[in-house]
């Protein structure tokens, strides 16, 4: 019995030594397929990089100096440009040889640091350091030229819109559009204002949220904005469009909505605006300008998705009345059609 029990003790250990090497095999396997799929995946994506087809993230120094740029004098302007343009030559300078290059004092180049909320130079380069990406030469939208192909031009255009988007995403708070959502939500009617390109993005806003069921108008024309806002109260909302954040006629009927107590969301391209400090809530798109006033272009493009983000927010939370509003809307406009 003894020698039987031996006998199958050994099978149970052969047969258990043969699944762990059958197992080891497979696991070394299993591992030069992750090592293979890893590298390949690696090579992918460096070769997608090069061609442009993967968007690279835009370091948030770069956001900050944008968002603001408005603001700055022509000095601050030359500066933010130099580290647009060059931001490894930046991390690799010290702040003499910029300030050499420019033509502007060290005490300058410093005080351009703690404007945009750095300690200082040496604060600014160590950011920038960790975020950027090796092998971009520039953060700058690509300028068009009258020379340039029809090709390139489509190029540029698309390239200054999506990198519109990306830093817009990158920058918008998603705190500040639940809060936006919650007061359209809670207001008793919601008016959308804007002059110009941003009066066409405050009409696309009426028609979306026009689908929610809630009260919502528009107004473009400056001395009909000024006199639905003056009838505004405290339960109401006004949502302001403006790219430039500076717009008077906007500033004005802020003026009178604060009067009447009536909160207020800032749609604008800039962080540090005039619109943007007498807002309740500010919501800023990112855009920098590629010539010909495609600034405002771009800016314009990450608008309506700042719209389309509030939007969505706000028919998910009253789904069942923004589709019985949806449904009531689209048997009205089967007469339209023949």
């Amino acid at each position: 019995m003894k020698i039987i029990f031996i006998k199958l003790l050994l099978h149970k250990i052969i047969l258990f030594s043969i699944i762990i090497y059958d197992m080891k095999i497979f696991f070394n396997i299993f591992i030069i397929i992750i090592y293979f799929s890893e590298k390949l995946t690696y090579y992918v994506l460096k070769i997608l990089i090069r061609k442009g087809d993967i968007m690279k993230a835009t370091p948030n120094v770069i956001l900050q100096i944008k968002s603001q740029y408005n603001k700055f004098n022509e000095t601050e302007k030359k500066i933010a440009e130099y580290i647009i343009n060059n931001p490894k030559g930046l991390i690799y300078s010290t702040i003499s040889q910029v300030a050499e290059k420019l033509e502007v004092a060290d005490a300058t180049i410093f005080r351009f640091c703690k404007k945009i909320n750095f300690k200082g130079f040496q604060d600014l380069k160590i950011t920038l350091a960790t975020e950027f990406t090796e092998g971009t030469k520039s953060y700058a939208n690509e300028l068009i030229d009258e020379n340039d192909s029809e090709q390139t031009i489509v190029n540029k255009v698309f390239k200054a819109n999506i990198t519109a988007l990306n830093d817009t995403l990158l920058s918008v708070d998603s705190k500040i559009i639940e809060k936006a959502a919650s007061a359209i939500l809670s207001a008793d009617q919601i008016v959308f204002y804007g002059n110009g390109g941003s009066g066409a993005v405050a009409m696309d806003a009426h028609q979306k949220f026009l689908r929610t069921g809630l009260r919502v108008s528009v107004y473009t024309d400056n001395h009909l904005q000024l006199m639905s806002v003056a009838q505004l109260t405290e339960k109401d909302l006004i949502i302001v469009v403006s790219h430039s954040g500076s717009n008077l006629n906007m500033i004005n009927l802020l003026d009178v909505a604060k009067e009447n107590g009536t909160k207020s969301i800032g749609i604008t391209s800039f962080s540090r605006s005039p619109i943007g400090e007498k807002v309740d809530m500010s919501i800023n798109a990112i855009s920098q300008e590629t010539g010909y006033q495609f600034e405002a272009f771009a800016s314009r493009i990450a608008h309506l998705t700042i719209i389309d983000s509030l939007y969505i927010s706000v028919m998910l939370k009253r789904k069942e009345l923004t589709d019985a509003a949806v449904k009531k809307m689209r048997n009205a406009i089967t007469l339209t059609r023949i």
